[in-house]
Parts: C-alpha cells; structure tokens; sequence
C-alpha cells in the first residue's frame, strides 16, 4: 500500500490569513475516516513527532490532516518558528474556530472530496486544540467523533484573573509569554481576553461536552504535569455515557516527544495513544 504525503498545502479564504496543512493518505480511491488535528498552544503541525504519528494513522487506513491554526504565529515560509509575533498576538478562540470550520468546509467541498473520499471526519486535538475540537464537534454535524490528547478541560482559568499580571495587562494592552524552545517573548493583546468574556458561553468546554451527542474519546497521561489528570476526569464526567477516558500510566503533556525529533520511531506512548484512537475511530 503506498502512502500519499501532501505537505505544506495552503488553504486561502478570502480576507483571511492562509492555514497552512499538510495531508497524509493511503494511495486507494476506497473512502476512508479522516482525522483533521488541531495543534495546542504555542503548537504546530510540524512539532516533534507529528509526522510520524501522521504515518501510523495512514498505515491503518485512515488518513490525516494538520494544520497550522492561521494566527498560531508561524508563516507560509516559516511554519515551525514563530517569526509572525503580530499575529500571535492577534489570535483567539474565535479564529481558531473559524479556522477549523475553514478546514471542515474545505475537505466537505466537492472538488476535495472527491479527490480524497472520506467515510467519517474525525476531530483529534491535542491540548488546547482539544478544547477547540469538542466545541467544534459540538457545533458542526459534519463531525463524527471527536478525540484529545492531554486536553485542557476549561479555558478561563489560563487567564489567570484577579492576579497582578492580569491587572498589568489590562492597563497596558499587552503581555508576553516566553517559548522556552526559542527564547522569544510572545505577545498576547488583550483583545484574546475580552474576545473570550464575549463568547463565554460558546467557549465553555463543559457546555460543548454536555451536549456533543457523538463519541468521545479523552487520552491523558497520568504524569502530565502541564494540564492536570482532574481535567481529562471532568470531560469524562460532563461527556456522560458516549465519552471514554483512556489514562497512559507515567505519560507526560507530549507523551514522551519533544521538538525536534529526531528519532525515526515514535515512543511507546504515542503508540499507545494512537493504537486507542484507532479502535475508537474504527468501532461503531
């Protein structure tokens, strides 16, 4: 079976900035699941073992879509880095919506599917791209399932109101967050803030969960010290009986990779990660 890998597609919509993605699909005219992957924060389609991890889906018949969220920060020319700080710092949970619902509208389009048939879409986040997948799923029927990765279980707390910082960044407009890979302050405006108060009841993880109405699947590391074990339970919890928790003994936030990878085999957690997804992706 050859493997078709399509890297570095750009995505234009008009008055928007281009998404950047790469496809991975089994060389067969069959129609097979698709996954679309949203990346987390300060994330992209190109960190650590993505690739890799794209690979072991195509090998299993199911082909798989990343993408780079508009205003993550990277450019067409410059996708792994963060050379677009403007941007960043104009991002939101509405444009990652929206961008997502920009890839959604592309693969449902009758020029791509036709070129790429598809039996089910599959919406697999990881991290803060969890939470924009299950309010996602939530929203557009077009899903069918949807599974994280060490997902965050609730925005609002990462803005840490009532805290000194917070009031700084009121006053000022702008605050900064170091990426400890490339030493760069990252700027957030303070838009990201109220955009986020505007549409609290659309960005509530909880609501989306409570009323998906489609399987989900919840993969979290027991030693995931970036979003805490509790959150993966409450998904679990609000999801009810069509939501599955799968713990990975030990795992951490990224089970096991690290950007860059340079080693040809994926870890064993991520093996295990993406075994399970298969079997949910795969049964009725």
């Amino acid at each position: 079976m050859h493997i078709m890998v399509s890297k570095n597609n750009i995505l234009h919509s008009p008055n928007k900035k281009p998404i950047l993605y790469d496809l991975f699909k089994t060389n067969d005219s069959n129609p097979h699941p698709l996954i679309i992957f949203s990346h987390g924060y300060k994330g992209f389609k190109d960190w650590g073992a993505w690739d890799l991890v794209a690979e072991e889906f195509k090998k299993n018949n199911i082909n798989f879509l990343k993408y780079n969220f508009s205003h993550n920060g990277g450019t067409i020319e410059n996708p792994i880095d963060f050379p677009d700080l403007e941007a960043f710092a104009n991002n939101n949970y509405s444009l990652e919506l929206d961008d997502l619902k920009r890839v959604l509208d592309m693969v449902t389009s009758d020029d791509f599917s036709r070129k790429h048939p598809f039996s089910d879409i599959i919406l697999l986040g990881h991290s803060r791209g969890g939470g924009v997948s299950i309010i996602k799923a939530a929203e557009d029927d077009r899903v069918n399932k949807v599974a994280t990765w060490a997902s965050l279980s609730d925005f609002r707390p990462r803005f840490r109101e009532n805290t000194p910082e917070f009031e700084i960044w009121e006053k000022t407009g702008i605050t900064y967050v170091e990426n400890a890979r490339t030493k760069q302050q990252l700027p957030h405006y303070f838009q990201f803030y109220t955009d986020f108060i505007e549409n609290q009841k659309r960005f509530s993880i909880q609501l989306a969960a409570e009323n998906l109405n489609k399987k989900l699947l919840i993969i979290h590391g027991s030693g995931d010290t970036t979003v805490n074990i509790k959150e993966a339970q409450d998904l679990k919890k609000w999801g009810g009986a069509n939501a599955e928790l799968f713990l990975i003994p030990g795992a951490d936030h990224v089970f096991g990779a690290a950007h860059p990878w340079k080693d040809s085999e994926i870890t064993k957690e991520l093996d295990t990660a993406i075994k399970k997804t298969i079997d949910f992706i795969k049964t009725v």
